[in-house]
């Protein structure tokens, strides 16, 4: 195990240690911003595509600069300046009227203990039967505007979910208090409103998954054998290369960033093709995470998570444990972030890097004996902990030029209790009186692809049934659809299950050695209705997930499909308004949006800790290359079963 730090400097490398204290102090001085505010977020303002070339072909190094957001929490006012680390000055200070700035770690664990120690919530619990608050866990959640009381109109709101353990240690998402929230001025750290609305008698359920506090009659009923270890070894060390942040591994060389939003990102993909280094992808990421709960109950009307822009998936970024999270050969890189007060600190561990062997890669037998190759993949992974859920994201490379990018949830999902004799129409029955409510997990990935160069247009392609005729007198014929996609409105997509219908990003400027213009197609999974009705005020600031496919025309200010500010937002200012215009996007530098993810009606099965439910999606080269590029991979050294001792001594 190795932890690797940067030590190469690229433009695209994420802010260090000192340059977030470096943004933090220069705004301190410039414009008194110190006690009583908030970073809400610093990040680094990325160089454009023609800055890092520059950098790549001469070394011109381009202005280091940060952007930040920040907010006084006496007024209420949020800020968005621009620093220039490089100058050591405010490049530009905008005040940004009526928005609320993504919600920050340290206001989630300061609302938790301000509410714990209250005396208005320890006495209305204490009326429940709740008196020792040490078990107490209270949770606090965003607003969008129109869940949000109209008499607290214009303040920093959170909202809370009361859950208690049934002893130290246990899960505290198996003791909801159904039917109490708080409302908080989250500035303030005022109380605004107890809602003590109904109450549920607590129900027996086995809600543990730590084994001390599993039940001795469910350990005991295990018949599950052990398992014999299994060791991946590479005694010669990993085939990849990590110098700084620029990762190279069998033709591939991408670079790796990360921030407070997106968390992990990936730039510069590229492939060497036979000596010809062709670019594939300047930047992707997930821009967005939408997670509405599908329950209009009192429990959970208010329940829209956005993770991505309300909090920041970077921030809840989880350090990585050799043989738990990642197993093999590993290398790390660590991530760098910085609290409300702008304080840098280290998530050791944040990102993981190593290869995996994938069963068979190609293979074919004849007469004259078998080839078969080994198919390894190198996987970049980072795992996130939003409150009750985990999400797990990797991004794997193949020898053939496919790219694979899968996420996995797993976690505790939220419950409810319910009264004897009463129902649960919106969720699943996982315990004894206890459901889980439909809800959905709704990820948008930002794909700025730049197949052999940045000018790029992006098609539909659909399979066709030919009707049956003189031509086709047997109904065997189908026939391929491309179609350009040659504006936004045109480039607003949904998946079609009957046509396979899927996307090409296609250069038109050049050919391959077949003559035909080279491509890489989006294979879609996990694509997902959203099921809203249109009207609905939940889905209008969330428009970002009506459409499994977006196609924009590049800009530098449109990073955030559901809009910058989503914190309390009633609108989605990102996609739905920016393709309104219409712009065109053929033969230009495009940017695709995927939107995907799981539909989570509950199983019993899910509780108390859920599996990990599994989706993806590939970015495959369609006519990218000549060939399988992956015909020079090498055979295996040794024969495939020269572990397999029962060979040996045959009598056959």
């Amino acid at each position: 195990m190795t932890r690797t730090t940067t030590g190469t400097f690229h433009p695209l490398d994420p802010l260090g240690a000192d340059e977030f204290a470096k943004a933090a102090a220069v705004l301190a001085r410039e414009h008194g911003v110190g006690d009583g505010w908030r970073f809400a977020s610093i990040e680094l303002a990325e160089p454009d595509k023609a800055a890092v070339s520059a950098f790549d072909a001469s070394g011109t190094v381009p202005d280091r600069r940060a952007i930040v957001v920040c907010f006084d929490r006496g007024s209420g006012d949020t800020y968005k300046a621009l620093v220039s680390l490089t100058g050591d000055n405010v490049v530009s200070w905008q005040h940004i009227p009526d928005v609320q700035a993504n919600f920050t770690v340290d206001e989630w664990e300061e609302a938790d203990a301000f509410l714990r120690g209250h005396p208005d919530v320890i006495a209305a619990l204490a009326k429940r039967g709740v008196t020792d608050m040490s078990l107490v866990f209270m949770d606090v959640w965003t607003y969008g505007d129109v869940v949000t009381p109209e008499k607290y109109k214009g303040r920093r709101l959170g909202w809370s979910d009361t859950w208690v353990r049934a002893s130290e240690g246990t899960n505290p998402y198996a003791g909801p208090v159904n039917g109490f929230h708080c409302v908080i001025d989250v500035n303030k750290m005022e109380l605004l409103e107890i809602e003590d609305t109904f109450s549920v008698e607590r129900p027996e359920v086995m809600g543990e998954y730590v084994p001390r506090h599993i039940p001795e009659r469910i350990r005991n009923a295990s018949t599950r054998p052990p398992l014999k270890p299994l060791d991946i070894v590479q005694p010669e060390g990993p085939s990849f290369t990590l110098e700084g942040n620029k990762l190279e591994w069998q033709n591939w060389s991408l670079r790796v960033g990360f921030n407070y939003r997106e968390g992990m990102t990936l730039h510069a993909v590229t492939y060497n093709d036979n000596g010809r280094v062709r670019s594939i992808a300047n930047r992707m990421s997930f821009a967005e995470m939408a997670v509405p709960y599908r329950d209009t109950s009192t429990d959970h009307y208010r329940r829209t998570a956005f993770d991505i822009g309300e909090w920041g998936i970077g921030f809840m970024t989880t350090s990585l444990t050799l043989g738990c999270d990642c197993l093999g050969e590993i290398r790390y890189l660590d991530a760098v972030l910085h609290d409300s007060h702008g304080v840098p600190f280290t998530i050791e561990n944040a990102i993981c890097i190593h290869e995996e062997d994938n069963a068979v890669l190609w293979k074919h037998v004849d007469h004259d004996g078998a080839e078969v190759r080994r198919m390894r993949r190198l996987t970049v992974s980072t795992h996130v902990t939003v409150a009750n859920y985990e999400y797990l994201v990797y991004w794997r490379f193949y020898q053939d030029g496919n790219i694979e990018c899968e996420v996995r949830a797993t976690g505790i999902m939220v419950v409810s209790h319910f009264p004897e004799g009463g129902e649960h129409p919106s969720g699943t029955l996982v315990d004894t009186r206890t459901y889980a409510p439909f809800h959905q997990h709704f990820l948008v990935a930002r794909l700025d692809l730049d197949i052999d160069d940045t000018e790029n247009t992006v098609y539909a392609t659909e399979t066709e049934i030919v009707p049956m005729g003189p031509d086709n007198p047997l109904g065997l014929a189908l026939r391929q659809k491309n179609t350009p996609l040659r504006t936004e409105l045109e480039g607003r997509q949904d998946f079609d299950w009957q046509s396979q219908r899927a996307w090409k990003v296609v250069n038109d400027n050049t050919t391959t050695g077949l003559g035909t213009a080279p491509a890489y197609k989006l294979v879609p999974g996990g694509a997902i209705p959203s099921m809203f009705d249109p009207a609905s005020p939940i889905f209008q600031r969330t428009g970002a997930i009506g459409h499994t496919v977006w196609v924009t025309p590049n800009s530098p200010d449109e990073r955030w499909p559901a809009g910058e500010f989503v914190n309390q937002s009633k609108v989605d200012h990102g996609l739905p308004a920016w393709t309104a215009a219409d712009r065109p996007i053929e033969n230009t530098d495009v940017v695709l949006w995927y939107t995907f993810g799981i539909h989570h009606i509950p199983r019993p099965e899910d509780w108390p800790i859920m599996p990990a439910d599994t989706v993806s999606f590939w970015l495959k080269p369609a006519g990218f290359f000549d060939r399988n590029p992956a015909l020079d991979v090498a055979p295996t050294p040794e024969a495939c079963d020269h572990h397999h001792p029962h060979h040996e001594d045959s009598d056959d």
